[in-house]
């Protein structure tokens, strides 16, 4: 998937909040070796690395245009790969500490990958992640309900992204059942205060909508960016609008 990160970096703000709750959350250890699943660019990771002096990080991302921008980064500490997150499961590689900052959400069967990743932490070992909450979100709502319809059915060829996303009882209950204890979850809104619709729209078209638009091309392609455009004027009648975005935010602790 073709991921444009000057675009996703439009909202770096707005999309940097959620990770710095996150971190908020990890504890220091000596000698720390880490991994940062989905990520991008890299600048996160470096951060992680920076506040957690005694740590060894891996930043691992898919996308070679987000690699690119990670290799001035990297230090005797931190260091980065080419790899998908399923790939990098087979790997069995352990870990004192797994983090994901949006990221996992582009991954499917949560179930089970959730289950394999807690398994390849070290006792003791911590788990951090954060995921926009897809299902509830109304960007992605609308989204999914317009490729769902004529003649954007057709134009797609029936192909449809539902997000894997599960509650956050369904997390609770995984993480319970894979060791770990000190378990810190809340879903959060992260809201967007948008002055115009090209902004929701620009929000959202660089992550969820690339499945999309990367399947259409001309007409099409242009169709169904005014069509979905013309959905989000709809459904936010009144400006300046708030998008009330909501995150999930998971941590606990390796027993």
């Amino acid at each position: 998937m073709p991921w444009n990160p000057e675009i996703y970096n439009k909202f770096k703000n707005i999309r940097y909040q959620p990770f710095y709750d996150l971190t908020g959350f990890i504890q220091q250890v000596k000698g720390m070796k880490a991994i940062d699943l989905g990520c991008g660019t890299g600048e996160q990771t470096a951060i992680l690395s920076n506040q957690f002096e005694e740590a060894y990080f891996l930043g691992v991302d898919s996308s070679p245009e987000m690699l690119e921008q990670s290799k001035s980064l990297e230090t005797d500490r931190l260091h980065f790969r080419k790899a998908t997150t399923e790939k990098t499961i087979e790997s069995d590689e352990k870990w004192d500490l797994i983090f994901s900052n949006a990221a996992l959400q582009w991954s499917d069967n949560h179930e089970i990958l959730f289950t394999r990743l807690l398994q390849q932490l070290n006792p003791k070992g911590q788990f951090a992640v954060q995921m926009p909450v897809q299902p509830e979100n109304k960007l992605n709502k609308i989204l999914l309900e317009l490729v769902q319809e004529e003649p954007f059915v057709s134009f797609l060829k029936g192909f449809k992204r539902e997000s894997p996303v599960l509650s956050i009882d369904e997390y609770a209950q995984i993480l319970f059942d894979g060791g770990l204890e000190d378990l810190q979850m809340q879903q959060k809104v992260y809201p967007i205060i948008a002055k115009d619709h090209e902004t929701l729209f620009n929000f959202i078209s660089g992550s969820a909508l690339i499945p999309y638009t990367e399947r259409l091309e001309g007409e099409e392609k242009a169709l169904f960016i005014e069509t979905y455009k013309k959905r989000i004027a709809e459904s936010f009648p009144k400006l300046p609008a708030i998008y009330s975005f909501k995150r999930l935010l998971l941590y606990g602790r390796k027993t």
